[in-house]
């Protein structure tokens, strides 16, 4: 009988994680099977005790289930890092994002602006406040849902500009998606995966981890939109 790996992981992940957990399969005498929900929605059932082989989350927060005990000390292996881009509705004018200075013009003239629950939206949040603006374009700030792509809102027409990583903007419909953060303003995410405390089966858990962090898997990684950690 085939050994079966539990996985959850952040929305951001999700595509990448499963390609390669297919890849896996193909190479190993095993099932792979990872959960992708809001990233924290993920933290939350992990930290509730809810068990998994393996974890893949945002690496503050695999460091902070580390330190609680929910995942295995010094299991952690950084997998992938993601930038953010910036996408309108297709069909729609491309504003100027050139710069860190265009950046901030074109968010002062759009008429809603989307991020996300993640850790970019708290990065955005941050490059906002250090540009002195929150407080003048609070009223157009839109927060998407955790787990719905932010892409999903801009490409409705429910907001004009939207800020998420590459990887989860690039494959959806309805939207252009302009280009990547300048690199002066540029919000990268290092996403990491860990063994989880009391996985059915840490060994095939870290197998597992050490093909997906392999060179091996890093055309899959780039094809998503993202580059290798390691």
């Amino acid at each position: 009988m085939k050994i079966s790996v539990t996985g959850i992981s952040s929305m951001a992940t999700r595509q990448v994680l499963s390609e390669l957990a297919s890849a896996y399969e193909r190479l190993a005498d095993c099932r792979v099977a990872i959960e992708s929900v809001g990233g924290v929605d993920a933290a939350k059932r992990v930290t509730a005790g809810e068990v998994f082989d393996v974890v893949v989350l945002a690496s503050d927060a695999i460091a902070k289930l580390a330190s609680a005990g929910h995942v295995q000390a010094g299991s952690q292996v950084d997998l992938v890092r993601s930038g953010v881009a910036v996408a309108v509705q297709a069909g729609a004018v491309l504003p100027d994002i050139s710069s860190e200075d265009a950046v901030r013009r074109t968010v002062l003239a759009a008429r809603s602006v989307s991020y996300s629950t993640g850790p970019s939206g708290v990065a955005l949040l941050a490059l906002f406040d250090r540009w002195g603006i929150t407080e003048q374009i609070k009223s157009r700030l839109v927060q998407a849902p955790a787990g719905v792509p932010v892409g999903s809102l801009v490409a409705k027409g429910d907001v004009e500009l939207g800020f998420q990583q590459y990887s989860e903007l690039m494959s959806l419909p309805g939207i252009t998606v302009i280009g990547p953060l300048p690199p002066a303003i540029q919000i990268v995410t290092t996403f990491t995966a860990a063994v989880g405390t009391g996985a059915p089966q840490p060994d095939a858990a870290r197998a597992l981890l050490a093909y997906m962090s392999s060179a091996q898997a890093a055309a899959t990684i780039r094809r998503h939109g993202m580059e290798p950690a390691s």
